[in-house]
């Protein structure tokens, strides 16, 4: 019984180990970002929808190409404009499709001639880089990259070279979208990859070393340009998650079954350590460095559950604390360090491993804070209004139920929380029966102003005119002499 209670309490938040695989089948981790597809499927599907919107502009081009030769004989004076327009839209097209079918495979093609007089250029007017002061991160990040391609020899020279020239090609490439210059460095990473496996024949485990620090250099220099650009509405949905977050202060770890005890204080250590590392997040500048953060957040949880319960962790127990946890630390810049990674990360992490599974969890976890309802933390939908709103929150902890160690301050704080929610609520009680009372005396003045004006109206009062006024009873009396004296009053001695 209580086994079927617990799973009726998770019904809102359980996710099935299977939902965070890709939806095609193919064995990989898929990705909100990517409509539950992997990296490999999600750019064939984009690919094919890019490619059958390029079909239908060129049909649709085809079309007002016939319209405006068609509308030729009749309308002379105006054909010149028109047919200037449509050149133009024409020649945008086919730019447009030349720019889209063209990989970043031209980065590995570029001639020799074309080389020696972008040197010649260099030498006569410098690039304005030269003169911009580096960060201090980035030259590290560029001497380490050096001493470590040198130990690769020839494949290291090659590495630097096609580096060398992405970034080049890049910084005359700010103008396009955020999804076409990511489009970019994914195929740069697969290119180079494939570079070092068929041409150099590095082993599998070098390239991957190779890959991550290839990583490391060109996003530590690009970080700034596609970082949250202002192109795209990523700052918006981060003050949006950020608004949600703050709204849902309220919400405790038993609401969300949370398998974690905060009294235990190597558990507690633990809480904070997983809060600081998803803040620590937004921090890096590398993708494979934020995905680092998450990891190491995603196994503070694990081992806070495993002390809790003395027990492995299970995937159930995880994702609730892992919401816990975003839901206590509120990540600065959320959607946006999510967005980075989805958009520039080596797709290799993301598809597999302990990252790419941490990673999936963190966006279904951010997911499900974005579609949190009453149900979900098996509340009444009265309760969870009442809460968002702030009219009152839930019952704090009472301060005897705190382990010994907790400081007296937090005991003190928690016990005058409670005793305001309580004069809150008397209050409110309060209020609500001044207001009865209020009514009951109209209700009850009003009704006895009826009844007198019925009875009023059924008995109508006859005034009749004032009398002459009676004179002095002895005033004609004759007879005064005969009357008694009047009485006198008498001492009782008792």
């Amino acid at each position: 019984r209580r086994k079927m209670s617990l799973k009726s309490e998770r019904r809102g938040i359980h996710v099935d180990q299977s939902e965070l695989l890709c939806k095609k089948g193919c064995g990989y981790y898929g990705n909100p970002a990517w409509q539950g597809f992997c990296s490999k499927c999600w750019r064939e599907e984009y690919h094919k929808a890019r490619q059958k919107q390029i079909q239908e502009d060129w049909e649709l081009a085809e079309r007002l190409q016939r319209e405006e030769e068609e509308a030729y004989a009749s309308s002379q004076s105006t054909q010149g404009a028109q047919s200037l327009t449509f050149s133009k839209f024409e020649e945008k097209k086919t730019n447009e499709k030349t720019r889209k079918v063209t990989t970043v495979k031209k980065f590995f093609t570029a001639s020799s001639r074309a080389g020696a007089k972008k040197e010649i250029q260099e030498a006569k007017a410098p690039s304005p880089s030269i003169h911009r002061q580096a960060s201090i991160e980035t030259d590290r990040v560029s001497k380490e990259f050096i001493e470590f391609i040198r130990t690769y020899q020839k494949p290291g020279q090659d590495i630097y070279k096609q580096c060398k020239l992405f970034l080049d090609t890049m910084s005359h490439k700010r103008d396009l979208s955020i999804e076409e210059q990511s489009e970019c460095a994914q195929d740069f990473y697969q290119n180079v990859a494939d570079r070092l496996q068929t041409r150099w024949k590095v082993p599998p485990e070098k390239v991957e070393k190779a890959m991550d620090e290839v990583e490391k250099y060109i996003m530590t220099r690009q970080y700034k340009y596609v970082f949250c650009p202002e192109t795209t509405d990523d700052e918006k949905k981060d003050l949006a998650v950020q608004k949600r977050i703050r709204a849902l202060h309220w919400v405790t770890p038993q609401m969300l079954c949370v398998p974690v005890s905060e009294e235990i204080p190597e558990v507690s250590d633990m809480v904070v350590k997983a809060i600081t590392d998803i803040i620590e997040m937004d921090s890096k500048r590398v993708p494979r460095d934020k995905l680092a953060c998450i990891t190491k957040c995603s196994k503070h949880i694990f081992n806070a559950i495993k002390i809790t319960k003395n027990e492995p962790a299970s995937a159930d127990d995880f994702l609730p604390t892992l919401i816990y946890i975003v839901l206590k630390g509120n990540p600065p810049r959320l959607q946006s360090n999510i967005q980075y990674i989805t958009r520039f990360c080596n797709p290799s992490r993301l598809m597999t491993g302990e990252d790419g599974y941490y990673f999936t969890n963190l966006c279904c976890a951010v997911a499900f804070i974005e579609k949190l309802d009453a149900q979900s933390l098996n509340l009444s939908q009265e309760d969870f209004d009442r809460f968002m709103t702030g009219q009152t929150s839930p019952k704090k902890q009472e301060s005897d139920s705190f382990s010994p160690d907790v400081c007296l301050g937090v005991k003190q704080m928690c016990k005058s929380l409670d005793l305001l929610s309580q004069l809150n609520e008397r209050q409110e009680r309060i209020v609500t029966e001044a207001k009865k009372l209020e009514k009951d005396l109209i209700d009850w003045t009003d009704g006895i102003t009826k009844e007198v004006e019925d009875i009023v109206e059924k008995y109508p009062l006859d005034i009749k005119p004032k009398s002459q006024a009676l004179a002095a009873i002895d005033s004609e009396n004759v007879e005064n002499d005969k009357l008694p004296p009047p009485l006198q009053p008498q001492v009782y001695a008792g």
